[in-house]
């Protein structure tokens, strides 16, 4: 295990026993303004994981969902989401965790995911596997879409015309569709075989960063909304155990409004 794999490691479980601690005693909610909330919790849950890797790499630059971005020309950038799944725990509803990637040069070559609520440890490094709690996973062998369980985004009122005309398309094909509000949760899932594919148009960085690296590693692919390459900068996904890509690539992009996907970070 690498220095770098070991640090997010420490720092997700950090920050994951820290937001369990928490469940249940939100004091704080605050509106970013797009509708998505924050709690008091993601913040300090945030600190503690920059702090962590800020001692141990104090050359690498940073994105976070919270605190924003510093030294993003670094060739190594941590990008982290310390509480995916926020509206869920606001909720009490137990559907989160902490999602940590580390991109190299533009390339997701390591991930960590902590669910917290199970004590499920998701990791992988490019080249390794990937592993829950130890234990090599790989993605589910379906190739039939009459067979699978897909994730949808469920941030359906930002494109409500687009997204519903998507879901349509997805349901008439699919086994059935789920919406289970963290990305943590989705893509764990997907890397060891739970759920078969997820499509995602409102996900920000922060929010695939981590299952990146391990659905790669466990067989699975990602791409943009349109099949291109999936970078750090990128808005919104797909992600699959790769033998349905191409088949959720067809149904989806017919249903793209103009100009959509297309979006990326702002990074300046």
């Amino acid at each position: 295990m690498s220095k770098i794999l070991a640090a997010g490691i420490e720092a997700a479980k950090e920050a994951g026993k820290f937001i369990l601690d928490n469940f249940g005693k939100v004091r704080e909610v605050s509106s970013k303004g797009d509708r998505s909330l924050a709690t008091d919790i993601d913040k300090k849950a945030e600190k503690l994981i920059i702090d962590t890797i800020k001692k141990k790499f104090p050359a690498h630059g940073i994105l976070a969902e919270e605190s924003g971005k510093s030294g993003l020309s670094r060739e190594y950038l941590w990008v982290i989401d310390p509480l995916d799944g926020t509206h869920n725990f606001i909720r009490d509803i137990n559907i989160f965790g902490v999602s940590i990637g580390v991109v190299y040069r533009n390339k997701f070559i390591a991930g960590i995911i902590y669910i917290p609520c199970g004590d499920e440890l998701y990791i992988a490094e490019k080249g390794s596997g990937a592993y829950k709690n130890n234990r090599k996973i790989s993605v589910s062998s379906k190739e039939g879409l009459k067979d699978c369980s897909i994730s949808f985004d469920s941030s359906i009122r930002y494109s409500p015309r687009m997204m519903s005309k998507t879901l349509g398309a997805l349901a008439k094909e699919v086994f059935n569709v789920r919406m289970l509000g963290s990305s943590a949760r989705v893509l764990s899932y997907i890397a060891e075989g739970k759920l078969d594919g997820a499509v995602e148009f409102y996900d920000y960085p922060w929010d695939f960063a981590g299952g990146a690296c391990i659905i790669e590693e466990a067989g699975g692919k990602l791409s943009g909304l349109r099949g291109k390459p999936l970078t750090y900068k990128n808005i919104g996904y797909i992600a699959s155990n790769g033998l349905i890509h191409n088949k959720l690539l067809k149904l989806v992009s017919p249903c793209l409004k103009k100009g959509m996907p297309g979006k990326t970070m702002k990074m300046g």
